[in-house]
């Protein structure tokens, strides 16, 4: 029996107290494509970040506690608590200083030899192997050689998000298209250069790692706008994979190249997005090494399987 003054040991209230913080940073894609750790996101994406912080609850329990990067401070003057793990939705070295700032212990946050290994698995040269219609240019005029072979393409900084660092061009260069590409190459070392195709479907492949191990959480179908994510259409995997005529080898495909290319250096959720073009044919649009909106979609028909065929937003909660 413990007495009045008897209390446990303080390190027992301590470990007893601790729990998993979620933290919902959609600005990270900016984050990364920016790359400093100082960097301030525009307002508005921080301001969508506080309002829909609890979009996370949907993977990780309606009791998990979620904050946006810039709540922590608050969030732990209101509880008391500290955290024993600390689950982003996207790490980068600007929300790492973020945490730091707000006293989170350095011990809860990632290091920054993996931060620089993660931002590089983010630049889109790093999964080009998926990539029959996608090639790498270092310069203008290389630029001006894929164009001539593939005859429309769509450039993309390396690091990019939110539908921005995305140009479509037709025919010819003009002179703000070159003004880009040589500033995006001084900045990201190349430009990324894709065939262009008339889109039928954009779908995903959901993932995630754990200590090596690659698990396919299921199939997200969604649209887009200019590059720009709209909504999630709330489908099952057998419907959306007859919808886009994906084939187990390319699923097959994609996986392995997964299991040698990141599971060895990432644990977590990831996604891959792909294209249906008009022609049937399938393309592997990029890469996403972070939670996502479809992972978000899939789980919330799994949870609520009367909402099939609806459209689905972060505030649709």
């Amino acid at each position: 029996m413990i007495r009045g003054d008897d209390k446990p040991p303080l390190v027992f209230c301590y470990i007893f107290r601790r729990m998993t913080l979620f933290v919902f940073n959609p600005e990270h894609d900016l984050c990364l494509a920016n790359g400093n750790q100082n960097y301030v996101p525009p307002e508005s994406a921080m301001a969508f970040a506080r309002k829909e912080c609890g979009i996370m609850r949907v993977l990780y329990g309606m009791d998990a506690n979620v904050i946006a990067a810039d709540g922590y401070s608050e969030w732990y003057g209101q509880t008391g608590k500290v955290p024993s793990v600390i689950v982003a939705w996207g790490w980068d070295s600007r929300l790492k200083q973020v945490l730091l700032r707000q006293g989170v212990p350095q011990d809860l946050l990632p290091g920054d030899e993996w931060l620089d290994r993660l931002r590089e698995m983010q630049h889109r040269a790093y999964c080009l192997a998926l990539q029959t219609h996608a090639r790498r240019a270092n310069s203008i005029e290389e630029v001006r050689q894929l164009l001539s072979e593939y005859g429309r393409v769509v450039l993309k900084a390396p690091w990019s998000g939110a539908g921005r660092g995305i140009r479509w061009v037709d025919s010819a260069l003009t002179d703000n298209d070159e003004l880009w590409i040589q500033k995006t190459i001084n900045c990201q070392r190349c430009v990324m250069v894709e065939r262009r195709f008339d889109v039928d479907r954009d779908f995903a492949i959901e993932y995630k790692v754990k200590n090596g191990v690659v698990e396919i959480i299921g199939l997200s179908l969604f649209v887009t706008q200019s590059g720009v994510y709209r909504y999630n259409i709330l489908l099952p995997d057998d419907e959306i994979k007859l919808a886009v005529g994906l084939q187990s080898e390319t699923e097959d495909k994609v996986t392995h190249w997964i299991e040698n290319n990141v599971a060895p250096f990432y644990d977590g959720y990831l996604g891959v997005d792909m294209i249906r073009a008009r022609d049937g044919q399938l393309y592997v649009s990029e890469l996403n090494l972070r939670h996502t909106m479809g992972m978000l979609a899939h789980r919330f028909l799994q949870l609520h399987p009367e909402n099939k065929g609806m459209k689905w937003t972060p505030n649709i909660l």
